[in-house]
C-alpha cells in the first residue's frame, strides 16, 4: 500500500526535497473519554490501540516529550511551537496536571531555545469545564477549544455519555464558564451531520460567540464511507454531493453575514487558496503536514484521523525514549504528506481545482489494498463546494468594481 510499501524516501531526499519540521505537537494526556459519541473515530474506528495504552500519560513520557520538542526546536531554529493537549477527554486528567505538562514543555524549550515561543491549547467536550478549571487553564495561558455538533441540545443528540444520557447540559455549563474568560476561548469544532440543518448549526454555534469555528467532514474513506456515500473503488470524478450541498447552505449563510460573523476555517481556507494564499489546514490545500502525535505511552504517531483506515495506520514504530522527532520526518507516511501535488493520485493532477482541494484530508483518501494515493472520498463534494465559493467571490468582486 502507498506510501508505506512503495514510497522511496531515500530517493525523495536525493531529489533535494527536504523535510519540513514539526511545529504542532499533539500530546495525548488521557486516552479515555467520558462520552460515547456515536460517530467517534477514535473509539469506534478501525484502530483500537488505545486499549493497550496508559489511560493517563506518565510523567516520564511528558518529561521526555518536552526534551524532544526542545531538541527539535533547536535543531530547526523554530521561533514558535504549538502544544495541543488532547485525548480522549484531556480534562479527565484534571486542569492542574495539564498546566504542569505545559510548564514542563515551556521550561525545556526556554532552556534550549530561549527565543522560541510555546503556545498551548486543549481540545475538550466542555462537560468538565468548571469555573476553577477554566480559570486554571486561562491563567496558565492555555487556550480552550470545544467540540460540539451545534449550539442546541437537539443538535448534540449524538454526543452522549456511556450511560446514554445527553452531554448538552454539562457542556452548556462549561460554555458559560468559558464565556467569562474570552481570552482563553480558542473556538469550536463541529463534525457535520447530514441530518442536521446547516443554517441552524451555523447560527446556533455563532450564537455561542466563538472566536472561530470549523465545520469538519466526518472521518471516513473509500472502504469505510461516510453516511450518504456508497462503498466502492475510488472513481475518477463525479458522484453524489450531499456534503457539498450541506456546506454550501452553511457557506451562503456565513458569507452573507454583514458583521460579526466568526471565521469558519474551512470556508476561509478555501477562499484564501482561491486568492493564492497558502493553506494552513489539512482539510484542503497542499501545504506540508507539520503536526505529530505523542501518545500516552510515548509512541510517536501520525495524526489520529488515520485510525479510521486500519489497525495501526497512525503508527510509526518510533517513540520519544528512543527517537528524535527528526526520525519521524523520514517516515513514509509523513514524507507523503509533505510532497504536495507529487503525492496525489493521477486523477487529482488533471483536476482544475487541485491546488485548492489538495485531494482533501489525507485520511479520507484511503482504499483497502491500495493505500492513500486516491482522491478523497469527498472528491465530488469538495469540487462542488470550491466552485461555489469561487463563484460567490467573483460575484462579490464584480459588485465592488
Amino acid at each position: 500500500m502507498w506510501p508505506l510499501q512503495t514510497l522511496d524516501v531515500a530517493e525523495v531526499r536525493r531529489a533535494g526535497i527536504a523535510p519540513v519540521p514539526f511545529r504542532q505537537f499533539v500530546l495525548k494526556v488521557h486516552s479515555r473519554c467520558n462520552l460515547a459519541c456515536t460517530y467517534c473515530y477514535v473509539y469506534r474506528g478501525a484502530d483500537e490501540s488505545w486499549r493497550d495504552r496508559p489511560a493517563r500519560v506518565p510523567e516520564d513520557v511528558v518529561a521526555r516529550t518536552a526534551e524532544r520538542i526542545a531538541e527539535h526546536a533547536r535543531t530547526h531554529n523554530l521561533s514558535a511551537v504549538h502544544v495541543n493537549l488532547h485525548g480522549g477527554e484531556p480534562l479527565l486528567a484534571g486542569p492542574a496536571p495539564l498546566v504542569g505538562y505545559t510548564e514542563t514543555v515551556r521550561r525545556e524549550v526556554r532552556a534550549r531555545v530561549p527565543e522560541c515561543q510555546v503556545h498551548a491549547s486543549v481540545q475538550t467536550n466542555a462537560t468538565l469545564l468548571t469555573e476553577t478549571a477554566v480559570a486554571t487553564l486561562a491563567d496558565a495561558g492555555i487556550r480552550i477549544g470545544v467540540s460540539l455538533d451545534g449550539g442546541t441540545a437537539a443538535l448534540n443528540h449524538r454526543r452522549v455519555g456511556h450511560n446514554g444520557r445527553p452531554s448538552w447540559p454539562a457542556a452548556t455549563r462549561g460554555l458559560r464558564h468559558l464565556a467569562r474568560r474570552p481570552e482563553a476561548y480558542a473556538g469550536v469544532l463541529c463534525t457535520i451531520d447530514l441530518a442536521s440543518d446547516p443554517v441552524e448549526v451555523y447560527e446556533s454555534l455563532a450564537a455561542l460567540e466563538p472566536p472561530s469555528m470549523d465545520l469538519l467532514l466526518p472521518h471516513a474513506n473509500w472502504s469505510a464511507p461516510p453516511p450518504g456515500k456508497p462503498a466502492g473503488r475510488a472513481p475518477a470524478r463525479g458522484g453524489a454531493t450531499p456534503y457539498a450541498d450541506w456546506l454550501i447552505r452553511a457557506f451562503d449563510r456565513w458569507f452573507e453575514e454583514t458583521a460579526g460573523a466568526p471565521p469558519v476555517r474551512l470556508f476561509a481556507e478555501i477562499a484564501g487558496l482561491l486568492l493564492g494564499l497558502p493553506s494552513g489546514a489539512e482539510a484542503v490545500g497542499t501545504s506540508p503536514v507539520a503536526a505529530v502525535v505523542i501518545d500516552t505511552d510515548g509512541a510517536i504517531e501520525q495524526v489520529d484521523s488515520l485510525k479510521t483506515a486500519y489497525e495501526g495506520a497512525p503508527a510509526t514504530g518510533l517513540d520519544v525514549f528512543r527517537n528524535a522527532f527528526d526520525d519521524a520526518l523520514d517516515h513514509p507516511g509523513v514524507v507523503a504528506r509533505q510532497l504536495g501535488r507529487d503525492a496525489l493520485a493521477p486523477t487529482c493532477g488533471t483536476c482544475p481545482v487541485v491546488d485548492v482541494c489538495g485531494a482533501g484530508n489525507y485520511a479520507h483518501r484511503y482504499l483497502a489494498g491500495q493505500g492513500f494515493r486516491n482522491p478523497s472520498v469527498y472528491c465530488a463534494d469538495l469540487e462542488k463546494l470550491i466552485r461555489h465559493v469561487a463563484s460567490r467571490l467573483r460575484d462579490a468582486a464584480g459588485q465592488m468594481s
